[in-house]
């Protein structure tokens, strides 16, 4: 997972760069505030499943908009709203924004929707491809040439693909739309060139109004439902926090560790993800799916391996 689900959700690391001498307090520091980011994304899909009964569009609504007061409040005490304002003001920035917008709420929808379906094992597993797919993206649309590893990778996170979709008796469309709908909102959201707090506050301000809409027409047509409980409202209002806390918390650590460091971290939340699914979900994991899981941790070995080969030679990795 190049970025999270929630990371996951507003900030390409290659948009930052790390510093090229971090201190030795930076570096513990960055690692901390990278394992809490990663612990929180892993284990989301636990809150997700206790409001499953307002569904999946629900949930994404009320994220929305708990997570936009509390981006407010976060930017209206570091004097954030600027960058917003002339985001706005900028035509192309902004139908960048509100592409990057509609991918990440299909993204989180969709998500959802996985968790409470019982299909966190195929979610995670589109979490797990989503670096490749970026690499892949690279390759398409930006006309980048990779090296023998990267396409081994590749090649290896097909083959995982396609055992997936047959030890599911179907091609895997939850966990090839999440990688797809990530990796693109990746690629637009570069375009905005705003901070991870601005950034998502202006995408979560787009996508408001509907989700505000949807909120009043099901009060409107079938009362205040799960509103009216006063725990399971709680729970709504943390989907606030656990999606702006987790990103926060990455736009810190990213700025204090290596870009080949961080990569290493993105993979414990879907890793997690996996266990939850199987141990606490009780989702079902054939053999074929299995090896399919084996297939694309080996692609990622392989990957992050190449990774830390060419930051040895201090070769740049192609941004995508």
């Amino acid at each position: 997972m190049s970025l999270p689900e929630s990371a996951p959700e507003a900030i390409v690391p290659s948009q930052i760069a790390p510093p090229a001498h971090p201190s030795i307090h930076d570096g513990r520091n960055g690692a901390l505030a990278a394992l809490a980011a990663y612990l929180l994304w892993g284990f989301l899909p636990l809150l997700f499943r206790q409001v499953e009964a307002a569904g999946s569009v629900m949930i994404v609504a009320e994220r929305t908009l708990w997570s936009l007061l509390l981006l407010g409040i976060i930017l209206m005490f570091r004097g954030g709203f600027g960058p917003v304002l002339a985001l706005f003001s900028d035509r192309r920035r902004a139908w960048g924004t509100l592409l990057s917008a509609v991918l990440l709420a299909a993204n989180w929808l969709l998500y959802v929707w996985a968790v409470q379906t019982g299909q966190v094992l195929e979610a995670s597993f589109g979490y797990f491809i989503n670096p490749m797919v970026n690499v892949a993206m690279g390759m398409v649309l930006l006309g980048e040439r990779q090296n023998r590893l990267q396409t081994v990778a590749i090649g290896l996170a097909i083959v995982a693909i396609i055992i997936q979709a047959i030890g599911l008796g179907s091609v895997p469309f939850i966990a090839l739309g999440l990688a797809l709908s990530f990796g693109f909102y990746g690629y637009f959201r570069k375009t905005a060139q705003l901070g991870p707090a601005s950034g998502l506050f202006a995408e979560t301000a787009m996508l408001t109004p509907l989700a505000l809409a949807f909120v009043i027409y099901t009060f409107a047509t079938s009362g205040p439902g799960i509103h009216a409980d006063p725990y399971y409202m709680s729970l709504m209002v943390l989907t606030g926090p656990a999606t702006a806390i987790p990103l926060l918390l990455f736009a810190f650590a990213v700025r204090r560790l290596r870009l080949t460091t961080i990569g290493m971290f993105q993979y414990l939340a879907p890793s997690i993800q996996f266990l939850v699914a199987i141990f606490l979900f009780g989702e079902h994991l054939n053999g074929l799916r299995l090896v399919s899981f084996a297939l694309i941790w080996l692609s990622l070995m392989v990957f992050t391996y190449d990774s830390f080969k060419r930051r040895k030679r201090g070769v740049t990795a192609p941004a995508v």
